[in-house]
């Protein structure tokens, strides 16, 4: 071979040889650019690292607050206490006018209309009343009276039969055992056919000026609302109410936590936007809160409606309550109470099985 031809022969090895060098440079680019990228990394998650604690932490406070809001913790008797006492203050300025919403003359109307108060409205007592009393005006006339006639002109008030049965009862005990007179005691009163507590309650407070509270299911529903207790028990929830407000106060309180919970703080829809101590309330937001929407709500003289007594108080601001309507006797059914009524006698019905 030429010397030529060797220099020929070599040209293509030396030209690979340079160009080998120039294929590794993307290898190096690569690392640079993983490099690069390690660098970046560990500020990024440095970062991340940072920010992590203190969203943690926001968290935490806002679920510490959240926690301590819903009484995780045993409320103390001095602060329900305190509570009640200003529940009360502030419902005695917007239920200036509260009373018993049953129409009566004397202890044994109240008495009577108590027990006929239950699983009804005291609407519909009060428009029963007035032929009741016209034809039985003293236990002595009701506890001779006929049955079948008793029944009947208590029949809007449903469950005619067990309440003709139980006024006949009470009748006859109040004029056999204590002269025509009804007692002034709630050992008394709880021994009559168809009064327990409440119905006894009622009587004492409002015919006797006896303090006492009235536990029906507006009272027992609104206090459990206020956190004043968790009770469901009627004279559970009586003992521990009694214990956070004055003796003196009994009575009243539980005229305007009624009022409060027919007119505003209703079981399924409650007013909350519409409601005048809905800064005092823990359970504010369970109803309503649109202004405009809740006031749709409101009943009775809140609502611009007639209220649930025939005869009303001097001061009372709404408007009477219409007389019983004309009825057809044949159309009549037995049961016609639209609402839970006040159940002040809601005992009345299962005493009359006594």
């Amino acid at each position: 071979m030429s010397e030529h031809e060797a220099e020929a022969a070599e040209a293509p090895a030396k030209a690979a040889a340079k160009k080998a060098p120039a294929k590794k440079a993307p290898a190096k680019k690569a690392a640079t650019k993983k490099t690069a990228t390690a660098k970046k990394a560990p500020a990024k998650k440095t970062a991340t690292a940072k920010k992590a604690p203190a969203a943690a932490t926001a968290t935490a406070k806002k679920a510490t607050a959240k926690k301590a809001a819903s009484g995780s913790r045993p409320e103390s008797q001095a602060s329900k206490a305190k509570r009640a006492a200003q529940l009360n203050e502030a419902l005695a300025e917007v239920y200036y006018y509260a009373h018993p919403e049953l129409d009566f003359e004397n202890p044994f109307e109240l008495l009577v209309a108590t027990v006929l108060s239950a699983q009804t409205t005291d609407l519909r007592v009060n428009q029963t009343t007035p032929a009741l009393f016209a034809a039985y005006p003293t236990p002595e006339d009701m506890a001779a009276a006929n049955p079948e006639e008793l029944e009947e002109l208590i029949r809007p008030t449903g469950f005619f039969r067990s309440k003709a049965k139980s006024l006949l009862g009470l009748s006859a005990a109040l004029r056999d055992d204590h002269g025509g007179k009804v007692p002034g005691s709630i050992d008394e009163l709880v021994k009559l056919p168809g009064v327990g507590r409440k119905t006894a309650f009622v009587v004492l407070g409002n015919a006797f000026g006896v303090p006492g509270l009235t536990v029906d299911t507006h009272f027992g529903r609104l206090v459990r609302r206020w956190k004043l207790t968790e009770q469901t028990d009627a004279v559970k929830v009586e003992q521990e109410i009694d214990d956070l407000l004055p003796e003196s106060e009994w009575t009243m309180f539980s005229h305007r936590t009624i009022f409060h919970g027919r007119r505003i703080c209703h079981s399924r829809k409650p007013a909350c936007g519409a409601c005048p101590i809905a800064e005092l309330c823990p359970s504010y937001g369970e109803g309503e809160t649109d202004p405009e929407k809740a006031k749709k709500l409101l009943k009775y003289e809140m609502g611009g409606q007639p209220g649930q007594r025939l005869k009303p108080p001097a001061n009372y601001p709404g408007t009477p309550a219409p007389p019983l309507p004309s009825r057809d006797p044949g159309a009549e059914s037995p049961t016609t109470g639209s609402g839970s009524g006040s159940g002040a006698g809601a005992d009345a019905a299962a005493g009359a099985a006594r």
